[in-house]
């Protein structure tokens, strides 16, 4: 246990399908005008009119900004902010990227600070304006989270890291989650499971107990809910989005590590949606790790596939990462980097653009050189 830690999260979380339907009296605090944030994709599900009609019958008027795109670039961000001016308060209903975004439009919309100022940890100061966040996928936790995750120049991402982009009130309504088409539904649940394993593994100095027994809880969950969440069994969906919270949670105070760190030139040079990103190089990652630090990805394998219980270090970590590989290939998802026309010539630019990402690779149990991260490229493809 740390001799000292922080624990920050959002300080209202509520949670219950067709809390969406409630929407006018909860989202009050956010005042008499405002913005939503989202995305096309989510337009044309009719989710995003449900909200408008809600807030409309308040009185609260309501504008929408709907141009975000995954892994959004410096010049969504800007719009967003720029859509915000005069409104009241924030609400970004949607995926990861548009919750990351709404995040940034609340803080920038107020004028104090430009965005290039508040890249890293501790630089945005604030104030900002009031901030609700609806998660439309089970998979980011970024309703809980004080990060939000840019696309700067061509590829590399970067992330503004501070207490201020926690919202005010994370509502999560399962019932939005239903319908979510497989893929999408496998990808970010296994990128769920990311945020919960790295947090509980992490050497970040502030690992902590509460971070690690929410992970423990989220790995829980998930593990016993994503097959069924990718079949659109409610329950499973209600789980997954419960224990992708706990994740967020659990992450967003004991920071993830390596998996993240070669995920994010996958998806920036290649368009890769981060979850699958995430899927394609974790099992492998966990293999690199076990080498020296089994003990957390045994503890934890019990967790998520109960049949694991009783295992040794590195018996316990070895079957970890395969149960996780034979999860995401029972969603659906594809195994190697190869399936997605990533070229093999590639790896050694990711490898050299991964070491970029020393905000995450400093929290990996195993120290991470280039020539490491070409060697988990090279297995991945």
């Amino acid at each position: 246990m740390p001799d000292t830690f922080t624990f920050n999260t959002s300080p209202s979380i509520q949670f219950g399908a067709g809390l969406l339907d409630d929407l006018a009296t909860r989202a009050a605090p956010l005042g008499p005008w405002v913005l939503i944030v989202t995305d096309q994709g989510l337009m044309a599900t009719g989710i995003v009119d449900r909200a408008i009609s809600a807030l409309t019958k308040a009185g609260i008027k309501t504008e929408v900004y709907a141009d975000v795109i995954a892994d959004p670039p410096e010049a969504i961000v800007h719009a967003a902010a720029q859509a915000a001016q005069g409104c009241t308060g924030i609400l970004g209903l949607g995926g990861g990227s548009s919750l990351d975004v709404a995040k940034l439009a609340a803080l920038l919309a107020k004028g104090h600070q430009m965005l290039p100022e508040i890249y890293g940890v501790g630089n945005a100061r604030g104030p900002r304006l009031p901030l609700m966040l609806i998660p439309t996928t089970a998979g980011t936790g970024s309703e809980v989270t004080l990060i939000s995750i840019v696309t700067t120049g061509a590829s590399e991402k970067m992330g503004v890291v501070s207490p201020v982009l926690l919202p005010d009130i994370a509502l999560l309504d399962p019932d939005l989650t239903l319908g979510l088409p497989a893929a999408t539904t496998a990808a970010t649940g296994i990128d769920a499971m990311v945020h919960a394993i790295e947090a509980y593994a992490s050497t970040s100095p502030n690992n902590n107990p509460l971070s690690r027994m929410l992970a423990v809880q989220a790995l829980t969950l998930m593990g016993a809910a994503l097959e069924r969440a990718v079949a659109n069994d409610p329950t499973a969906r209600a789980d997954m989005l419960l224990g992708s919270m706990l994740a967020g949670q659990a992450f967003a105070n004991s920071p993830v590590a390596a998996v993240h760190a070669l995920a994010y030139p996958i998806g920036g040079h290649f368009k890769v949606p981060h979850g699958l990103s995430n899927a394609l190089v974790l099992p492998h990652v966990l293999r690199f790790n076990a080498v020296t630090t089994p003990g957390p990805y045994a503890e934890l394998a019990p967790h998520a596939f109960p049949h694991l219980k009783g295992l040794g270090p590195q018996e316990g970590a070895a079957a970890f990462a395969e149960a996780l590989a034979d999860l995401a290939a029972r969603c659906g998802l594809p195994p190697k980097l190869r399936d997605l026309d990533i070229p093999e010539d590639a790896l050694p630019m990711m490898a050299r653009d991964t070491m970029n990402q020393t905000r995450l690779l400093v929290n990996n149990p195993r120290e991470v050189a280039e020539a490491d991260a070409l060697a988990i490229y090279q297995a991945a493809w």
